[in-house]
């Protein structure tokens, strides 16, 4: 008799956790195949202390194929799933496609920037969900101050020096207190830059910052945000964005070069494409994770509507805690499927909530202890390095080199501007151009084509447009600096025409 076959589609908080569990379960009685588009489980908590530059990228990522020896890795991202013929159809990282055949299918594909209908946000907007976007950040936030000192007109010094951040939940104000850190070290000691001040504006319609979080979590992270300098603006958000800077929605107009889009997240856009019921973008299943009228199906994380059985009537949020612990439940959920154990509902308490606010400040409420300070900081790090799943030795010594050593501001020049748009359905990974001859991949045809630029990102970058010319093709292509010949010269760019291509840009 043949081995049950288990499709994971995706290596997030919960499908990672699905097949780590299920490893141990299934003791090799199952064939358990995971589906994901890079190798690594990203551990997203920690992503902004990459784009400030404290943790290298490596160390917020877990190998899969070294972590998860019970289970086959497959490269790539799913295009379409068959209910019926129990097949998952997926294209490879070099344009390939195959299939899947499943007994168990999870579907835990997580979730992607949230688009707004806002005028050229779209276009001048950068996400925060993945490694590359990080990456993005901290490459264009050093680039910006260089080109802000060397700036003779103090007009275009300020824009260059000032960032904008929409969206003051968790992302968003990680993000804006670990960039006015990171901003103001590059500026401190440097004798270029007398008098510079990076300035930082965080915005969010909502009346206060982690509107989703405890009042006294709220007032400690905003006074911590004001103190350092932060423009924090509560009621307000971008009513359009320009290559110039942004239009706000109390009228005024900010100049900038960076726009940081954290506004929240969506589901990934496969779970609707199964024509199941779903809420809200995600897929209905019941409390023990499975699809009704599909037993076969197992959803959790982003993509899965699952009952909160302490609130009933409400759904859990879409948080990495809920995603890994749902992850456990389903595991157990499947192999109870197969006849071993019993299925269990997913139940669950929040214990607490931490945000790192950079240096030795965080906001932490664990067991319904407020926390501020310091002591908060402990908590909120020790707290990471307990739900790490992996590189715990090493984030803990960049913590500790970071503390005692100055940060090195430079522009790596991996990941170009039009290699991270906004409305990509992989933000795990940076768009490349094609080689002869291959198809675009699904998630590329998803995200409408925009591998290839044809308008300018704010601070004279390559833009990312709608349709027209892609990058320059080639045989042997792979993700970083490529030469740009379908633009127009750009002042700014030191890539134009006299001069050898060079990695300059590139930014979280």
């Amino acid at each position: 008799m043949s081995r049950p076959r288990i499709v994971i589609v995706g290596a997030g908080f919960a499908g990672y956790r699905t097949a780590r569990t299920l490893s141990r379960l299934a003791r090799g009685r199952a064939d358990i195949t995971l589906l994901n588009p890079t190798d690594y489980f990203l551990y997203l908590p920690l992503l902004p202390q990459v784009a400030a530059g404290i943790l290298e990228p490596r160390r917020v990522t877990v190998s899969l194929s070294g972590t998860l020896r019970q289970a086959r890795l497959v490269l790539g991202e799913a295009d379409r799933i068959d209910l019926d013929a129990r097949t998952v159809h997926y294209t490879g990282p070099e344009g390939d496609g195959g299939s899947l055949s499943y007994d168990r299918l999870v579907l835990a594909a997580g979730s992607v920037n949230k688009l707004l209908p806002v005028p050229g946000v779209a276009e001048h907007a950068h996400g925060f969900r993945g490694l590359p976007e990080a990456l993005y950040l901290r490459d264009h936030v050093t680039r910006q101050v260089e080109l802000a000192a060397a700036a003779d007109d103090p007009a275009e010094c300020a824009a260059r020096c000032t960032f904008v951040v929409v969206g003051a939940g968790y992302t968003g104000t990680e993000v804006a207190a670990h960039g006015q850190l990171f901003s103001d070290a590059q500026v401190h000691k440097h004798p270029m830059r007398t008098g510079m001040r990076p300035r930082w504006l965080l915005l969010d319609i909502a009346d206060r910052v982690l509107p989703e979080l405890d009042e006294r979590l709220s007032r400690t992270a905003d006074r911590v945000l004001r103190e350092r300098g932060v423009d924090v603006r509560t009621g307000t958000s971008v009513k359009e964005a320009t290559r110039e800077g942004v239009l706000l929605s109390d009228g005024e107009f900010v100049d900038t070069r960076t726009l940081v889009w954290c506004v929240g997240v969506r589901p990934d856009p496969l779970a609707e494409s199964l024509g199941l019921p779903m809420e809200r973008g995600r897929l209905l299943v019941d409390p023990q994770l499975r699809v009704p009228g599909r037993p076969e199906v197992f959803a959790c994380g982003d993509a899965a509507a699952v009952p909160d059985l302490e609130e009933p009537g409400q759904y859990t949020p879409m948080t990495a805690q809920h995603a890994w612990r749902q992850g456990k439940v389903c595991a157990h959920n499947v192999a109870a499927s197969l006849g071993d154990g019993e299925p269990r509902p997913y139940r669950h308490s929040d214990l607490g909530f931490v945000v790192d606010l950079g240096g030795v400040k965080a906001a932490a409420n664990p067991l319904g202890v407020h926390l501020s300070g310091p002591v908060a900081g402990a908590v909120t790090r020790g707290y990471h390095l307990a739900a790490m799943p992996g590189n715990r030795v090493r984030v803990a010594a960049d913590w500790l080199l970071d503390a005692v050593l100055p940060r090195q501001a430079v522009q790596l020049g991996l990941v170009r501007s039009w290699s991270v748009p906004l409305d990509t359905a992989s933000p795990e990974l940076a768009r490349v151009p094609s080689g002869p001859g291959r198809e675009e991949s699904g998630a590329e045809e998803a995200a409408g084509q925009a591998s290839g630029p044809t308008g300018s990102r704010p601070g004279g970058e390559p833009g990312k447009g709608r349709s027209g010319p892609r990058p320059p093709a080639g045989p042997h292509l792979a993700p970083g600096p490529v030469k740009r010949t379908d633009v127009p010269a750009d002042p700014d760019d030191p890539a134009g025409p006299g001069h050898p291509a060079d990695p300059l840009e590139g930014d979280s």
